[in-house]
């Protein structure tokens, strides 16, 4: 059988390492490649687009695909939708692999928001320390509240995307801890997170350190994606292929 996924979590990746052993499927890594060194990965990987839904249809004939799973980011709703076309014109099964997003527990002090943009017009005029966990494709968002000091957390440097007089980059990779969070945000006096609701565990603690500390968090609610067949992680992606 051949398989295409299109990765980049760490669902993608718990598949992909499951998936490569098996002498039976012809299984592929699609990565868009936003990040420059991803972590290498046992199957063979395809880094770049495919030229919008009318590409990776062609590409899905071509190559005689026979499955598509969507493991891609929670909030890479472009994607998602160009394989729900594409995996329909060209007569493919598709399935996406989709992790719950978290939710608002006990001492939670979320404001939900649509977008980036309007989480940075959430922070409010007057200036205050915000810790930015948004990724590096949307941090020049903020640029339209320059009042605020930012510490952006990223894994592709910034590269003068967010032009703030108070700016601090910090480069790195999850998982994160709570306390190591707790930590982080206590010494640097952050007053406000900002997040998309990823959900999964590699990045919660974030969310449990701003509860302890009484912060608010400003969470970006998750667009919306296609209505297709799907599972919460790479388990269940396994049990769908068997099936």
């Amino acid at each position: 059988m051949r398989i295409l996924i299109l990765g980049g979590t760490g669902e993608a990746s718990a598949l992909a390492r499951a998936l490569a052993p098996r002498s039976d499927l012809a299984c592929t890594l699609s990565l868009a490649g936003r990040t420059a060194d991803p972590k290498p990965l046992p199957l063979p990987t395809r880094i770049g687009g495919f030229g919008g839904p009318e590409g990776l249809a062609a590409y899905l004939r071509d190559e005689r695909v026979e499955r598509l799973i969507d493991a891609t980011h929670p909030f890479a709703a472009r994607i998602s939708r160009n394989a729900a076309l594409a995996a329909e014109a060209a007569g493919v099964p598709l399935l996406a692999v989709r992790r719950p997003a978290w939710a608002r527990q006990p001492g939670d002090d979320w404001r939900a928001v649509a977008s980036v943009p309007e989480a940075a017009d959430a922070i409010g005029a007057a200036p205050r320390t915000v810790f930015v966990t948004v990724g590096r494709n949307e941090a020049g968002a903020f640029a339209r509240a320059p009042q605020h000091a930012y510490l952006v957390r990223t894994i592709e440097p910034l590269d003068g995307a967010l032009p703030v007089p108070r700016l601090t980059e910090i480069r790195a990779r999850g998982p994160f801890g709570a306390a190591a969070e707790a930590d982080f945000m206590r010494g640097q006096g952050v007053e406000v997170l900002v997040s998309k609701n990823a959900g999964g565990p590699a990045t919660y603690g974030k969310i449990e350190a701003a509860r302890a500390l009484g912060l608010p968090v400003i969470m970006v609610r998750r667009p919306e994606k296609p209505a297709v067949a799907c599972v919460d992680d790479a388990a269940g992606a396994l049990r769908w292929l068997a099936g």
